[in-house]
């Protein structure tokens, strides 16, 4: 039940991280319900990088879901053509 309930923390933390990101790249953005998929996942591959790789606690896995969760939506609308 532990492991669950931290990987939907990392969940929701990459989402609130990828809509942040979605707003930072606004001129670009590639839609909410993108932004948040792209979030969830980036946040989850942070929160078990945190866990695993470095050892982190509950915070720092939090921490970086939503960093990583928020860099994945910036780094596709940087991909995306710039509107015209």
């Amino acid at each position: 039940m532990e492991r669950s309930m931290e990987l939907l923390l990392q969940l929701l933390a990459g989402a609130v991280g990828g809509n942040v990101g979605g707003v930072l790249a606004k001129a670009r953005s590639l839609g909410p319900l993108l932004n948040t998929i792209l979030g969830a996942v980036g946040g989850l591959g942070g929160g078990q990088l945190a866990g695993t790789a470095m050892g982190g606690g509950t915070g720092m896995q939090l921490g970086l879901s939503a960093v990583i969760g928020a860099l994945l939506p910036v780094l596709g609308a940087m991909l995306k053509k710039k509107p015209a």
